[in-house]
């Protein structure tokens, strides 16, 4: 049977405790040093992965590292880590691995841990961008803004995702602004932008002016500190962070309910699929980056598909036009790894539309 492979790492000291109920009350920094002489672990056999053209089966595959400990170890250390948990998939049987989470950041974005493996390895950027802009377009029309109508803005678009982002929101958008530090790129993919599709975007190196109006943001820069200040982003607008570490802080989000952050969607999976592991997401749903190691099995693509910090639009059309063959869909909103509800997004809209006319009033 084709097979696959996705390593996956606890977000926080929280995840460990979770799933190793004896260590809920050990300090953070006690769990993270006995997590650094863990080896890598077989968290669970997925099956029941199943499309009209093929079956695959999976399996997770646990590297014992907090994102925390993934940005602040000695960068060698994290890869040799996340290379063991490749040689792990070896052994279990898979054809392919994906990088989930953190293990696709660090680094040369999985370049060196593919060169340490015998089978393929992608990160699942290709979709996640694809799932992003769906996400938001859909996110946006939710909120009732019609992209085609809408001001839309990307932040850190001079990078390999932000100017993919753009080159393909710059097919349906009137008004689009790039936002990156460096003029003289943000200059060259306006030229190609304009080149290609007719629209005239704006550029700034402003990210506070960029905002005032903006609708729809999607923000990819390599920041380490996030890049949006609460009081910037207009009510009712709708935010996509692609970007890890995040653009957007948490404390943002909680001072602003009145904008929707999202994280791109949850992918719905075809077949019966079972986890054999909850990773908090509602049943036969995934993220992006799994769905698209899942999306290669199923059509025995056993490329490194994903590699590396270039992305280009055509790796995302591609991505998509199998997805949609083998039955992935968008199912839902996630933010800040907890899933968004139709009750909160209800919430969110009627306190846009109350506090729409002072932001207005303030902004003339």
């Amino acid at each position: 049977m084709d097979s696959f492979a996705f390593i996956i790492h606890p977000i926080d000291t929280y995840d460990v405790a979770r799933k190793f109920k004896f260590m809920k009350n050990w300090p953070e920094k006690v769990i993270e040093g006995v997590m650094k002489h863990l080896p890598p672990v077989k968290v669970s056999h997925i099956t029941g992965v199943r499309s009209p053209y093929n079956e695959v089966e999976g399996w997770f595959v646990g590297c014992p590292l907090t994102t925390r400990q993934m940005m602040t170890l000695p960068e060698e250390f994290v890869i040799q880590k996340i290379i063991k948990a490749g040689k792990l998939a070896e052994k279990l049987g898979a054809k392919i691995v994906g990088l989930g989470a953190f293990t696709s950041v660090v680094g040369d974005a999985g370049i060196t841990i593919s060169k340490n493996l015998n089978i393929p390895v992608t990160t699942g950027n290709s979709y996640t961008v694809a799932t992003a802009i769906e996400g938001a377009v859909k996110a946006a029309e939710i909120m009732g803004k019609d992209i085609k109508n809408a001001e839309v803005v990307v932040i850190g678009a001079t990078g390999s995702i932000g100017k993919v982002c753009a080159e393909i929101l710059a097919r349906d958008a009137r008004f689009l602004t790039l936002v990156g530090r460096n003029t003289q790129r943000l200059e060259s993919i306006a030229e190609k932008i304009l080149r290609e599709t007719g629209l005239s975007v704006r550029i700034t190196s402003n990210v506070k002016n960029a905002l005032k109006k903006a609708d729809v943001i999607i923000t990819v820069t390599s920041s380490v500190d996030s890049v949006i200040d609460a009081e910037d982003l207009k009510p009712g607008a709708v935010v996509c962070d692609v970007a890890r570490p995040r653009d957007v802080s948490k404390e943002v989000a909680e001072k602003r309910d009145d904008v929707l952050i999202i994280e791109g969607g949850v992918v719905e999976v075809p077949g019966d699929v079972n986890f054999n592991f909850n990773f908090g997401f509602p049943p036969k749903t995934s993220y992006a980056c799994m769905a698209e190691t899942m999306i290669l099995a199923l059509e025995q693509r056993y490329e490194c598909f994903t590699l590396g910090r270039d992305l280009t639009v055509e790796q995302v059309e591609e991505i998509s036009r199998l997805a949609k063959k083998h039955g992935f869909k968008l199912a839902g909103f996630r933010s800040f790894e907890r899933p968004v509800t139709e009750e909160q997004i209800e919430r969110i809209k009627e306190n846009a539309r109350k506090n729409l006319a002072k932001w207005e009033s303030k902004a003339i």
